[in-house]
């Protein structure tokens, strides 16, 4: 997922404006819709494109728009089954990546089963953190260690495989510091640097944040 991607969030509470917030001072395309008129009035300072509708009406769905986004949060947790009904029609109209927030592990059995792609628990991943994964494409997760320094979980791009670590030097290249590798769910960290890499390895690594859209 990337800047070049459009979103929607649906539910504008605290987790859900701070996912569009952070979208859109990234210059993301965003539209934010809440079944509150407040709530839309008080977030559209922040994001421009706020619509006061009910998620739950498979006609207003249509007439949003929400087909034609590439990545959907449903973000209203405190309402099972609005959020059951937002992903079963998302996933309906043929919205291929739908996350949604959920408030328990039972909820989150259930909005699985109807099909949403992924699953977040406000307590262990923020909005913030959420917005800026959407935004690192070729992540599959990043962590801000400091106002400079991440941590991030990527993938190996094909051009790495078959290569080491000593042949590669990420470091030079890409201002990294591989200090993890994961692979079969065993994490190594005593890294052989001489060891070729595989596609199904996936890298921690510690990075200038700055400097992260090198990697992408």
């Amino acid at each position: 997922m990337s800047i070049n991607k459009s979103y929607a969030i649906l539910g504008l509470g605290r987790y859900g404006r701070s996912v569009a917030k952070e979208l859109v001072e990234n210059g993301a395309e965003v539209l934010a819709v809440d079944i509150d008129e407040d709530i839309v009035n008080a977030a559209i300072s922040e994001i421009p494109y706020c619509k006061c509708a009910d998620v739950t009406d498979a006609e207003v769905i249509k007439q949003l728009g929400i087909a034609n986004v590439d990545v959907v949060i449903i973000a209203i947790a405190t309402n099972l089954e609005a959020s059951v009904m937002a992903t079963l029609l998302c996933k309906e109209i043929g919205v291929k990546t739908v996350i949604a927030k959920c408030a328990s592990e039972m909820n989150c059995k259930i909005l699985s089963k109807v099909g949403a792609d992924r699953i977040v628990f406000p307590e262990s991943e923020s909005g913030i953190r959420l917005a800026k994964n959407l935004l690192s494409s070729g992540f599959i997760d990043i962590i801000e260690l400091s106002k400079d320094v991440s941590m991030v979980e990527l993938e190996v791009k094909p051009e790495w495989e078959g290569k080491n670590l000593s042949e590669l030097n990420l470091r030079r290249k890409y201002s990294i510091n591989v200090v993890a590798i994961i692979q079969d769910k065993n994490i190594c960290v005593n890294i052989d640097p001489e060891k070729p890499l595989k596609k199904t390895m996936r890298l921690i690594v510690i990075a200038n944040t700055a400097r992260l859209g090198k990697l992408k």
